[in-house]
C-alpha cells in the first residue's frame, strides 16, 4: 500500500475504490433489474414490433445475465470490503459521535443483506442454470430477491456517503 500511496495521495486512492465500488454496483443493479424484469412482466413475444420503453426493458433474454450478477456481485462486495475498513475508521466513528443511530441502523441492515445475497449466489446460479418448471418460481422469487437486496444496498450506501462520504 506504500507504494501506491507514494503515487497519489490516500483521499484519492480510496475516493478510487469508491467510484469503481459504484460503478461495478450500477452494472449489478443494471443486470438484476432487468432480469427481475423479465419474469415479473408478461412479455408479448408474439408482437416483437411493440414500442413500448417497459415492454423492451423486459424483453431479454434473462437467462444471459446469470454469470453476469454473479461476477458483478463478487467484485462488488470484494470492493465494499476493502472499502469498508475506511468506513469503520473514518466515517462510522463520527457518526455514532453525532448520534446517527438511524442511518447506522440502516446500514448494518445493509451489510446483513448483501452477505446473505452473497451465500444466495449459488442457489441462484444453480437454479438460473435448471431447465424444470419446477424452478422457475423459486427462480423468479430469488432473483426479485436479489434485485431488492441490491437496490436496497445501492441506494443506502448512497445516503451514508451523502451524509459523511470520504474526505468529510
Amino acid at each position: 500500500m506504500e507504494f501506491i500511496y507514494s503515487l497519489i495521495p490516500v483521499e484519492v486512492f480510496w475516493s478510487i475504490l469508491l467510484i469503481v465500488h459504484g460503478l461495478l454496483s450500477v452494472a449489478l443493479l443494471g443486470a438484476l433489474t432487468h432480469q427481475a424484469f423479465s419474469l415479473i412482466k408478461v412479455v408479448n413475444r408474439a408482437n416483437p414490433q411493440s414500442s413500448s420503453v417497459m415492454h423492451r426493458f423486459s424483453a431479454v433474454q434473462s437467462s444471459l445475465y446469470t454469470r453476469t450478477v454473479c461476477l458483478m456481485w463478487v467484485l462488488s462486495f470484494v470492493f465494499g470490503g476493502w472499502i469498508y475498513s475506511k468506513y469503520r475508521i473514518a466515517i462510522r466513528i463520527p457518526m455514532e459521535q453525532q448520534g446517527m443511530w438511524l442511518t447506522q441502523g440502516f446500514f448494518e441492515l445493509k451489510e446483513h443483506l448483501v452477505s446473505l445475497g452473497f451465500f444466495l449466489l449459488p442457489g441462484y446460479y444453480a437454479l438460473w442454470n435448471l431447465d424444470t418448471h419446477e424452478s422457475s418460481k423459486a427462480k423468479k422469487y430469488l432473483t426479485i430477491t436479489l434485485a431488492m437486496i441490491c437496490w436496497y444496498s445501492f441506494i443506502v450506501g448512497h445516503i451514508v456517503n451523502n451524509v459523511r462520504g470520504f474526505g468529510s
